[in-house]
């Protein structure tokens, strides 16, 4: 295949991961997979959460990929090393910038990513699996259409009220 073909494949496959990471976050692990992702919304006590089985699973099917694409089965290799890069991506802003799993501990005060982090604050804003906005981990919608939503789900307590009114000052896993 030709290089503009599998960086096209590469591209397409990262920017599609994104698209599938919003369904499976809506509606596998905020459903029948609330399981293992139910440890994400809770205070973390270890290294590791139940959660991180879903970076396990994916970079299973990645490696697969790879490993058929390279066989001969192209271009699956590049298929998974779009979701490779993806996955190196949702680890750098959700894990670190946002829930701060590795040592950097940055809270951006403006632009793109001041964003993606008070969107993901405000997913975490409701107890449980229910009445949550915001399922994507690269992208997030204006914060003025995921407060608006936030209200209109909004029936019982939040788990964190200040987090309509302040999504900027404190990391998801602050109390």
């Amino acid at each position: 295949m030709s290089p503009l073909t599998n960086t096209l494949v590469f591209l397409a496959t990262l920017a599609g991961m994104e698209v599938f990471a919003w369904w499976a976050h809506k509606y596998v692990m905020h459903g029948w997979g609330w399981g293992w992702h139910k440890s994400h919304h809770e205070p973390r006590t270890g290294w590791f959460e139940k959660n991180d089985l879903y970076a396990v699973v994916f970079a299973g099917v990645a490696i697969v990929l790879i490993a058929l694409g390279s066989a001969g089965y192209h271009p699956l290799e590049w298929i998974g090393a779009g979701m490779t890069a993806y996955g190196f991506l949702y680890f750098v802003a959700h894990d670190g910038l946002v829930h701060h799993r590795w040592p950097l501990r940055y809270v951006p005060r403006n632009g793109y990513l001041k964003r993606l982090y008070q969107a993901h604050r405000l997913h975490h804003a409701v107890e449980g699996k229910e009445r949550c906005v915001s399922f994507g981990f690269l992208y997030a919608p204006p914060l003025a259409t995921l407060k608006r939503q936030l209200r209109e789900l909004h029936d019982g307590p939040l788990r964190r009220a200040d987090a309509i009114a302040d999504a900027s000052t404190k990391h998801p896993d602050a109390a």
